[in-house]
Parts: structure tokens; C-alpha cells; sequence
């Protein structure tokens, strides 16, 4: 099998579907379905069992798309040490990071980066933190920033930045009236904060419970016996953060998203706040590119840059 065929049983495996997977490779379906049926023939098994929603792995599926993970990803690293031969004047880089906290920290990062080293491209996978995981763990990406606590012990990860979670709205929303100066909390860099209590009275937007905002938010409203104001309860970081600046309500982001909400009020939670440490990741017992190692210096670079 070549590279690119690898590729395309990925796809369908991964999409579900062999229509989707066409999308996603930018070819024809009657292709990627032609593609099929030759490598079933091939190993001389079905893969995939059709059904009326689309298709799912085999227990034969199974073990071809473990192959085809493991061996893309030793492909990956012998070009990566070839590419090294260049001393970076090529290569590529595939950086893992959740949707929300890489929409307002990878851009002054890759922008740094580009500066630096043109010639080498970054491929941006979104996706959460288990999953970013997993793919280093596998080999899939090269580097994924991560929330440290959470992080697989298998990993390497290397501290970067120290993040606040708080509360987030606009100026005019009615409860910055119970905005006071945070001088005294001397873990918070955050300027005003607010009592639990002040806030019972408006509408928090949720994040869902498998983000750790929407189950750091919950883990706050327990502790505290709160049971709070809230229709929306199912929202993305992104849009809860984005509704709540807009002044729709309180919403729980990270303190480091004030670089991307420039016009929208934080409010450190006081004795109730909750903080995260976020770690630069790299697989664990693989070779690890120059590219690689240049962009994670260049990413706590930025990042702590634009922290301090």
C-alpha cells in the first residue's frame, strides 16, 4: 500500500461514512469506493460492514487501522530526521490543541514562528484533550498543549503558563455593580472580582459537561450549594465565552482569553477561584523533530510573553 492509501482507509475508518471521507480527501466517492473494494480483495477480508448510516470497522478494520496509524507515524518520523538533515530549511509540524484556547493563543504564535522558519508548515489539529492524547501517545501529532492536571503521566510535558479560570461579561452587564478591587488575592492577577452570591440573580452560559470549564463551573456551583440561573447549559467554550461578553450573561472562560476579548470584563471568582497549569506535550519514546523543538520554544516563548 502506498502513503496516501493509508490516508484514505484512515478516513473512512475515522468519518464513518465513505461519502464523508470523499469530502474530506477531495475526491470522488466512486473513487475512494473503488479504493475499497480492491484493498478488501487485497486482504482478502471485509473491513467494513455496511449499514444504512454509513460503515463501521470490522474486527479485521480494527487491526488494519492500528497498522495504518503505526505506520504513518513511523513514516512521518523518518522524514522528519531526513527533513532535519536540512537543518529546518524544510519539514512539518503537527501541533494538537483544544478549539477554544488555540483560536486566541496559536495565532501571534504561528505568526512568530513563520518569521523565524518559512520553509517549515504547521499543520493545526483541533480536537479535546483525550484525544490530543491519545494521537501523541500514538504519534499522530508532534506537540499538543494540554492542561497539565489533566495529561496522561506517559507524556512529556513541560510547564508554560499558569492560567486563571473566571467569569467573563461586558461592562454594562447589571452585575459588574458588585465588581470589587481584587488587590487582596495575591494568586489572582485578575483587577475586580465578585462574590458567588452577587451573581445568583443573573444567567450563567454553560459549557458542556465534558469541557473543563463546564465541569470546573458545576464542581464551583456544588461546592457552594448553587443551584444557578441557566437556559443554555450546552454551549461551546467559544460561544459561552463570546455570549457573555456580549453581555447575555456570565460565563466561565480563562483569564488568558482576555487577549481575544479585549472589550469584555473578567471577574476573578475570589476565594472560589480555580487555576490550571498548561503544559507543552511531546510524544513519549519518538524522535522529536528540529521543527518540532523549535516551534514548542517558540510556543512558550509567545505564550509566556503574553503572559507576563
Amino acid at each position: 500500500m502506498e502513503m496516501k492509501e493509508l490516508d484514505y482507509f484512515i478516513a473512512i475508518a475515522e468519518e464513518k461514512s465513505i461519502s464523508k471521507a470523499a469530502e474530506r480527501l477531495f475526491m470522488a466517492q466512486s473513487s475512494l469506493s473503488q479504493f475499497l473494494s480492491i484493498l478488501e480483495n487485497n486482504v482478502g477480508s471485509k473491513l467494513f460492514i455496511r449499514t444504512s448510516r454509513g460503515v463501521r470497522l470490522t474486527q479485521e478494520g480494527e487491526l488494519m487501522l492500528q497498522y495504518a496509524y503505526k505506520t504513518l507515524a513511523e513514516y512521518r518520523s523518518v522524514q522528519n530526521e531526513i527533513k532535519d538533515m536540512k537543518q529546518l530549511k524544510s519539514g512539518r509540524v503537527i501541533m494538537g490543541v483544544s478549539s477554544f484556547r488555540g483560536s486566541y493563543l496559536l495565532p501571534p504564535v504561528l505568526n512568530a514562528f513563520r518569521l523565524e522558519h518559512p520553509d517549515v508548515k504547521v499543520e493545526i489539529v483541533e480536537q479535546n484533550s483525550m484525544v490530543l492524547e491519545q494521537q501523541l501517545l500514538s504519534g499522530e501529532i508532534d506537540i499538543a498543549l494540554l492542561v497539565m492536571s489533566e495529561a496522561d503521566p506517559r507524556l512529556n510535558i513541560e510547564w508554560v503558563l499558569k492560567d486563571e479560570i473566571c467569569l467573563i461579561t461586558s461592562h454594562t452587564y447589571p452585575v459588574m455593580e458588585f465588581a470589587r478591587n481584587n488587590e487582596d488575592n495575591p494568586d489572582s492577577r485578575i483587577p475586580q472580582y465578585v462574590n458567588l452570591k452577587d451573581t445568583l440573580s443573573y444567567e450563567y452560559l454553560l459549557s458542556d459537561y465534558d469541557t473543563i470549564l463546564g465541569r470546573e463551573a458545576r464542581q464551583i456551583f456544588n461546592k457552594n450549594g448553587i443551584q444557578p440561573i441557566a437556559s443554555n447549559h450546552k454551549l461551546s467554550a467559544l460561544m459561552s465565552a463570546a455570549m457573555g461578553a456580549a453581555g447575555l450573561g456570565l460565563a466561565f472562560t480563562y483569564y488568558s482569553s482576555r487577549h481575544y476579548f479585549r472589550n469584555a470584563e473578567f471577574l476573578s471568582l475570589g476565594a472560589e477561584s480555580a487555576f490550571i497549569d498548561l503544559g507543552i506535550a511531546l510524544p513519549p519514546g519518538r524522535y522529536h523533530s528540529k521543527a518540532a523543538l523549535a516551534f514548542k520554544d517558540t510556543l512558550k516563548e509567545v505564550l509566556q510573553a503574553a503572559d507576563g
